[in-house]
C-alpha cells in the first residue's frame, strides 16, 4: 500500500457525534514546511475522545505539555498506520488494545486552536503525516444521515415476476 492511500477503515468519529472541522489537513510542502499536520474538530472539555478503528495504544502521556495519545491501527500494513489525539487526558496505557469507538480519554484545554476548544486528530504512516479524514468512509462523512424518500405514486408498478 503506498503511504498516500488511507482505507476508509474509521467507525466512529474520534469525539463521537459528527463534529465541526474548524481546521483541515494542509500537507507541507517539505518535511519541515509550514502546513497543518492534522484536522482540528470542535468538542468540549472534558468530551469523550474515542479511537476510530481497532488498534493498540502506541504511546499515552504527555509531549510539549499536552496529553497525547497515539493508536496502531490493526491491519493496516507495516509501517502501520497511527492515529494521534491531543490535548487528552488519557484513561489508556501503552499497550492497551482498543477497539472502534473505544474511550481513549477526555478532551482538555489546550492552546491548539485559539478561538475554540477543538482536538487535533493526526494520522503518520511512518514518518509521513496523512489526512486523517481519509479514514472515515463516506457516509461518516455526508452532512446529515441518510433518510428514505417516500415511493412515488404516479408511478408505473414493475410487472410481477413469473
Amino acid at each position: 500500500m503506498a503511504p498516500e492511500e488511507v482505507p476508509h477503515l474509521a467507525r466512529v468519529w474520534p469525539t463521537g457525534a459528527r463534529p465541526t472541522v474548524l481546521r483541515g489537513w494542509e500537507p507541507p510542502a517539505s518535511a519541515y514546511g509550514p502546513g497543518h499536520r492534522g484536522v482540528d474538530l470542535a468538542a468540549a472539555v472534558g468530551a469523550e475522545v474515542r479511537s476510530v478503528a481497532a488498534g493498540r495504544v502506541s504511546f499515552a502521556g504527555r509531549v510539549a505539555g499536552r496529553g497525547v495519545v497515539s493508536v496502531e491501527l490493526s491491519g493496516t500494513g507495516d509501517p502501520p498506520l497511527r492515529t494521534t489525539f491531543q490535548p487528552v487526558a488519557s484513561t489508556v496505557r501503552k499497550g492497551d488494545e482498543v477497539t472502534a469507538g473505544a474511550p481513549l480519554g477526555a478532551l482538555t484545554t489546550g492552546t491548539h486552536c485559539p478561538d475554540a476548544t477543538c482536538l487535533h486528530w493526526g494520522l503518520r504512516r511512518g514518518r509521513a503525516y496523512l489526512d486523517p479524514l481519509g479514514l472515515l468512509p463516506p457516509w461518516l462523512l455526508a452532512p446529515h444521515p441518510p433518510r428514505l424518500l417516500p415511493v412515488p405514486t404516479d408511478l408505473p408498478l414493475p410487472k410481477a415476476w413469473p
